[in-house]
């Protein structure tokens, strides 16, 4: 790593500590608060909306990087368009709540200009073989990218959790990207972590400000990007991204599935999560969000990188990975409001 990646680093850390600190003002000046209600996991009412941050820091870096000669244009274009558009949409839900048809369709606009950009996806590994979905692979794509956004938004309920699921998948993914890609592919994900890393320090428990729809939904459609864009240097890394994020993946996908088979709406405000029941149970959203990061460092890193040396089969390697996590989905009664009343 030589001194000027570091100090680039250190410089979009800093730079998203301080404009962190300016949107709490403002939205502390401007009322950009959220209130406790009993839907919400957060007693007191608390800044919203810091995760622009994120945004304006890491898209200022992309197009450092395009300009600089170190990206294509092809893919700092679809960062770029794409991220500022489910930003601007979730800036605007922040201040005034959109109808979910609206979020949806920007949503499903960004994801199609990413993968216009990024020329689809490539064949998906599937017990060692490589099979060519065509259309239907582009389309599941899609779906990925636009559950990705909201899967980060649904997600983002305690005190540091999406900060913190954001880091240690990016990190981990810069590592795999760095013992199995050539050239520099690793510094990408990194980068995005030292943009996050700035926000965290506002956002640890206790939480001085949230990171809003702005901020989750344009984490999780870079986190979704970058495995896809990691996956057509080589195929079976999408699967070693998305053990990573199996975390919330399994918690959001058990919540939202059990909700829908009562008959709920899907996108109504609700504190059903597992980690949310887990936080009330322990009495602390950090010990909820240091159990997560210590999950993804101790457990889905390694079976991700296995799958990343082709140590093991991607499918393989998410069932076996996601098998526990389903049980602590489980445990915690993810999606069961009436189980976890205590």
């Amino acid at each position: 790593m030589n001194w000027l990646l570091i100090v680039t680093l250190v410089a979009c850390t800093a730079s998203a500590w301080m404009l962190t600190a300016a949107m709490r003002s403002y939205a502390l000046s401007a009322a950009l608060l959220d209130h406790p209600n009993e839907r919400s996991s957060h007693t007191r009412p608390t800044p919203r909306g810091g995760g622009v941050s994120i945004v304006v820091i890491f898209l200022g870096a992309v197009a450092a990087l395009w300009l600089s000669g170190h990206m294509s244009l092809r893919v700092a274009a679809s960062l770029l368009g794409s991220g500022s558009l489910v930003a601007v949409v979730g800036f605007i839900d922040d201040r005034r709540p959109l109808a979910a048809r609206w979020r949806f369709l920007a949503h499903l606009g960004a994801a199609a200009w990413s993968l216009w950009l990024m020329q689809g996806v490539p064949p998906v590994p599937i017990l060692w073989n490589l099979i060519d979905l065509g259309f239907f692979g582009t389309l599941l794509a899609m779906l990925y990218l636009v559950w990705m956004i909201n899967l980060f938004n649904f997600m983002d309920g305690i005190d540091g959790i999406a900060s913190i699921e954001a880091i240690s998948v990016s990190l981990g993914g810069a590592l795999i990207c760095w013992l199995v890609l050539p050239g520099d592919a690793w510094q990408l994900p990194t980068l995005f972590a030292s943009c996050v890393a700035g926000f965290l320090i506002w956002n640890f428990p206790p939480a001085k400000i949230f990171m809003g729809d702005a901020g989750s939904g344009f984490v999780g459609l870079m986190i979704g990007l970058m495995a896809v864009w990691a996956s057509q240097q080589a195929p079976h890394l999408f699967w070693s991204l998305f053990i990573l994020v199996g975390c919330f993946m399994v918690d959001a996908t058990t919540t939202l599935v059990r909700r829908v088979r009562r008959g709920e709406k899907f996108n109504e405000a609700h504190r059903s999560h597992a980690f949310q029941y887990a936080s009330r149970v322990h009495g602390s959203h950090r010990i909820i969000t240091m159990s997560v990061g210590a999950i993804n460092i101790v457990w889905l890193l390694p079976m991700a990188l296995l799958v990343a040396l082709q140590k093991l089969d991607g499918v393989a390697g998410v069932a076996i990975a996601y098998a526990p996590l389903v049980w602590i989905a489980f445990k915690y009664k993810a999606g069961d409001p009436a189980a976890q009343e205590i």
